[in-house]
């Protein structure tokens, strides 16, 4: 992620003393975005991390019982949770201490968010196979293809990260464009398939499926957080080297990667919303209802 920290700060104002839209002299015009971007870190780390830890624990318990696509949605909410808990040190190193050794460990995190869609896609490729290519899906069911698959990405995810942490921002600049362009356009044809497959089977039908409905819904929120999430990234980056450095570096960079960054805390919140109140909480499940066991 090419973000503020690209720049250096000058040197010759005290950083202790300065908001932290002053980060750049020139953004003290335009200091609405710095506002919002640092409002979506203290959101990521207040709602985003216990979301994610939820989340995680929510897959854990149901272990075998839960969808083929909990093995990347526990990694994704692992990355997502990791780059909440680095809200405290972004900003404490940002606004008092600017140590050179703390910007590593910002754009590793950084690093690791930026290809966080990579996760999203699995998640998509999967949920794409299993409604637009059913046969083929039950043959891949496995868990442990999900699992190879998710240690390659964590292998590509890493190694991404790491250059970024050790050669700079510039190094990967063009990786993270092509991620971005790539992830988006893949997760958009998925969501659009599997939405045409669903509208496709009822067709002439008066009432949907309960359990294709309640996919239908899913999916079709998917797609608008995608849309919403990756859209601004594909449609301004390509053209960052026409804005002027007051636009690019305290508008268009703000804009674009607080929107991304949301994603830590919208994506939990999706999972969350589907789930029971009885798994959230046993203690809300009536006592008088006992579970009925029905085999097909």
């Amino acid at each position: 992620m090419e973000n503020i920290s690209a720049l250096n700060l000058n040197s010759t104002v005290s950083l202790w003393r300065r908001p932290l839209w002053y980060q750049y002299d020139a953004c003290a015009e335009a200091p609405h975005w710095f506002i919002f971007y640092f409002g979506v870190k203290v959101l990521n780390l207040f709602a985003g991390f216990p979301l994610n830890a939820l989340v995680m624990w929510q897959i854990l318990k149901k272990k075998s019982e839960g969808s083929t696509s909990d093995i990347f949605i526990f990694n994704l909410s692992i990355l997502d949770a990791y780059f909440g808990l680095m809200t405290p040190v972004d900003m404490v190193n940002r606004l008092y201490l600017n140590n050179p050794k703390i910007w590593y460990s910002q754009r590793f995190a950084y690093g690791l968010k930026d290809v966080t869609p990579l996760f999203l896609t699995c998640i998509c490729l999967d949920r794409y196979v299993a409604v637009v290519h059913p046969i083929l899906f039950t043959g891949i069911r496995d868990n442990r293809i999900r699992i190879a698959i998710s240690i390659v990405v964590w292998g590509l995810i890493l190694a991404y990260s790491l250059t970024k942490c050790i050669l700079g921002i510039l190094s990967v600049n063009e990786v993270f464009s092509g991620v971005i362009l790539a992830a988006f356009f893949i997760m958009v044809f998925c969501n659009l398939s599997i939405i045409w497959v669903l509208r496709k089977s009822v067709a002439g039908k008066e009432v949907m499926n309960p359990v294709k409905k309640r996919a239908f819904k899913m999916v079709t929120i998917v797609l608008a957080i995608i849309v919403v999430n990756y859209l601004p990234p594909v449609a301004l980056l390509p053209f960052a080297s026409t804005y002027s450095f007051v636009t690019l570096h305290c508008k268009v960079l703000l804009a674009v990667f607080s929107i991304m960054d949301l994603s830590c805390t919208i994506e939990p919140l999706l999972y969350i919303s589907k789930m029971e109140r009885s798994e959230l909480c046993p203690c809300l499940q009536s006592p008088s209802k006992n579970p009925i066991n029905v085999s097909v």
